[in-house]
């Protein structure tokens, strides 16, 4: 496995992507909606920041966080080239898993999540690439 993203809840994912932009040099390599979310990717040579804007009256996961906790990052992804078997490592470390098989995500990969509380209060994504 290697690190793929960090997702990051904002209210403003374009004045985001711009600061990181100018901050960070990195460009945008893909945008869409997905579900009630507008999610950007922001290309960082190594990896990507994933930005993960709610849209208007959306509910879920990200608008909950951003509720509780307001801006900051939401999770930790890693890829992988089989979830399937990263799950089942997971299982077996007796790791608690947010979804027991894989689901579509963005970009067109398939993820699953880890429950941050088997996992010192980080949400780990695997990604499938």
């Amino acid at each position: 496995m290697r690190f793929d993203h960090a997702g990051v809840a904002t209210d403003d994912a374009a004045a985001l992507a711009a600061t990181f932009g100018e901050l960070l040099d990195a460009t945008v390599a893909h945008e869409e909606e997905f579900g009630d979310l507008s999610v950007t990717f922001l290309d960082l040579g190594n990896g990507y920041f994933e930005l993960l804007e709610p849209l208007p009256d959306a509910e879920g996961p990200v608008p909950d966080y951003l509720d509780r906790e307001g801006p900051g990052i939401h999770h930790l992804a890693l890829a992988t080239d089989d979830v399937e078997a990263a799950l089942s490592r997971a299982r077996a470390a007796g790791v608690d898993l947010v979804d027991e098989s894989p689901r579509p995500g963005a970009w067109g990969h398939d993820v699953a999540f880890l429950h941050p509380a088997s996992t010192g209060g980080v949400l780990i994504e695997f990604v499938e690439h």
